[in-house]
């Protein structure tokens, strides 16, 4: 029996993919979130063997809520369910820790074997995404937490705003940006303004 927890913030895409599994023996929907902070209790509270959660909610976005789930119950699977095709969305859920992404328009046949996929231990990512291996040069290798204040630079946020709304020093922001633009081979905050607006960092 595979345990399944479902984080998505409109409740009738809850219940339609819920619908779906149904119908499957083999799968046991044990609760749902309808945000990212929720997703993470219950994942606390029940220990599923695998999350299916959104990208974009409320509170705490899917990659946030990934990230610490994988940090905490590193046995647990995460399959992304998103509208977003960007490259740098998936290689995030990827960085946080996803084993699968699949797009919301996919078919129920595609959702079913990403399931079964992820939870044997291995990696599903939906065919109409062009999917980069993890270290592909076109990709700029950041952690979690720099491609978070990376995103939220390209909302124009301040590293003093970052810093109090991530909880952390403005020092450690500062630091994050230096090795931001070390990686990405560029001058300035300026630079940096660009490449987080041209690759989409704002998605959420």
């Amino acid at each position: 029996m595979i345990r399944i927890i479902i984080a998505e913030d409109h409740q009738s895409l809850i219940d339609g993919i819920k619908l779906s599994l149904a119908s499957q023996p083999d799968f046991q929907v044990v609760a749902e979130a309808n945000d990212g902070e929720r997703l993470v209790e219950l994942v606390a509270r029940y220990k599923p063997d695998l999350v299916i959660t959104d990208i974009r909610m409320p509170i705490c976005d899917g990659i946030t809520a990934t990230q610490r789930i994988k940090t905490n119950f590193p046995g647990v699977r995460v399959i992304a369910f998103s509208m977003f095709d960007q490259d740098q969305a998936v290689q995030q859920m990827r960085n946080a820790g996803a084993s699968g992404y699949i797009m919301k328009n996919s078919s129920l046949q595609v959702l079913l074997e990403a399931i079964r996929t992820v939870a044997s231990g291995k990696e599903y990512f939906d065919a109409s995404l062009l999917v980069k291996p993890a270290e592909s040069k076109e990709f700029i290798p950041l952690s979690a937490r720099e491609a978070e204040i990376l995103r939220m630079i390209g909302q124009g946020k301040t590293s003093q705003e970052i810093a109090d709304e991530l909880f952390i020093g403005k020092s450690t922001v500062d630091t994050h940006r230096k090795n931001i633009l070390r990686k990405m081979n560029a001058q300035g905050k300026t630079d940096l303004l660009r490449y987080a607006l041209e690759r989409k960092y704002d998605f959420e």
